[in-house]
Order: C-alpha cells, then structure tokens, then sequence
C-alpha cells in the first residue's frame, strides 16, 4: 500500500506537469456520440443548428476523451498546441457533417473542435497528433454505425419508448461492445437517449470493453427522440 506521502507526491508532480503543459499519460479513450434530437429537446440546453444548415438525422461526434481507469481524467494538458483549423483543412468538409455543433449562437464548429482539442486531444498528443486526433474520431464514427445498429433492431427515433436494456444490447451487437447510455430529460421531462460512449485502446484503434463506467442512470424505459 502506498504511504499517504508517496500519494502527495504524485498528485503535485501531476499538478506540476499539468501546469508546465506536459501531455500525461492516460489508460484509455471514451468515444462519445450524441444524438442531435435529445440535445434539441432537452429541458436544460438551447439548440441552434450549424450556419451549414440543420444536420443530418445522424449521431453526432461529441468527442474522444482520455480517461484513466480510476474513472478521472486529464485535461487542459497543453497549452502551447492551440487548435489550428490549417491542420486539418483536408478533414473540415468531414467534421461539419459528422460533428457538427448544436449549441447557441450557431456556429461552424470551429469553437466546438477547438475545446474539444484543447481539452481533451492535448491530453493525448504523446499518441495522435492535432491532425491525427480529428481523422481517427471520424474514423471510428464511421467504424461503429451506431444508427444503423439500433435500426437493425427495429429501434428507430421515433419518439417512441424503448427499453434500454433492448438499446445497449442492439449498439453490443453491432459494434461487440458494450456501451454506456447517457440521458437526459425532454421538455416533458421523460427519459431520453442522449449519448452513447464506447471505450477504445489507448492507440485510438481499436474498440474495447470499457475499464469503467461513467456515473449516472437513466430510466428502464427512454424515449428515442425524432430529429
């Protein structure tokens, strides 16, 4: 067992680097999707559609998120690798299709992209460059087809209430693993399918089962929102 001095220790040579801008190390990713009509008819947010127009009635990426296997994660971990939008002009056309921001006032994403870098992609700079960070996240939406799996399933957004033993088991089945469901309430205030997070290798390549869950429930029957 570590002393309680050994523990300090650690934590203020984690402070330090963090302070300094070092990426540290993590255990794994979460690859977090959202779907856009929860998001849109929540008791809790505004919704504004991209100066692009409405999206397509599709998951949206919200990020990828290094994540430790204690449940904690970094952040902020560098401050000197700003988000630079020339770094990855090759992927715009890709990222505003697939992850599109919804919040108010509309936008094209680039405040999205930039704090989902800043935040979390700098965390993991000693694995996937600026440019790499944003290809993977697209690839791996494009791997998981998280849509098609729940209509294989004949759970389609609807409106309607689904079970949501019957949702994490179709997103399993389509993907071989298992996810963690978030929710949030709709402005009736029902349970609603809101993000679903899939956990992947710290390489960025490969799905695998989660380490840990994040905290939270939802109820046993959600709504599946239309869009």
């Amino acid at each position: 067992m570590k002393s309680k001095c050994s523990v300090l220790i650690n934590l203020l040579v984690c402070q330090y680097l963090a302070v300094l801008g070092v990426s540290q190390d993590f255990d794994f990713f979460y690859f977090v999707q959202q779907w856009p009509g929860s998001f849109c008819d929540s008791d809790k947010s505004s919704c504004c559609y991209p100066t692009t127009g409405k999206p397509a009635a599709d998951f949206g990426i919200h990020g990828l998120w290094p994540n430790y296997n204690d449940g904690s994660y970094p952040q902020n971990c560098d401050s000197n690798n700003p988000f630079n939008e020339s770094e990855i002009s090759d992927l715009i056309s890709s990222m505003r299709k697939n992850w599109p921001s919804l919040s108010c006032p509309s936008s094209n994403g680039e405040s999205f992209w930039t704090h989902e870098w800043e935040k979390h992609g700098t965390c993991s700079e000693s694995v996937l460059d600026q440019h790499d960070y944003f290809e993977t996240t697209l690839g791996l939406k494009q791997q998981t087809k998280l849509l098609q799996s729940l209509q294989s399933a004949g759970i389609n957004p609807n409106g309607k209430f689904y079970s949501l033993a019957d949702i994490r088991d179709a997103i399993k089945e389509g993907t071989g693993y298992t996810p963690w469901i978030e929710c949030n309430k709709d402005s009736s205030g029902n349970s609603q399918l809101y993000q679903v997070y899939l956990c992947v290798d710290k390489s960025g390549s490969n799905l695998i089962e989660c380490p840990v869950f994040p905290k939270g429930k939802c109820g046993s029957q959600i709504v599946f929102p239309t869009f």
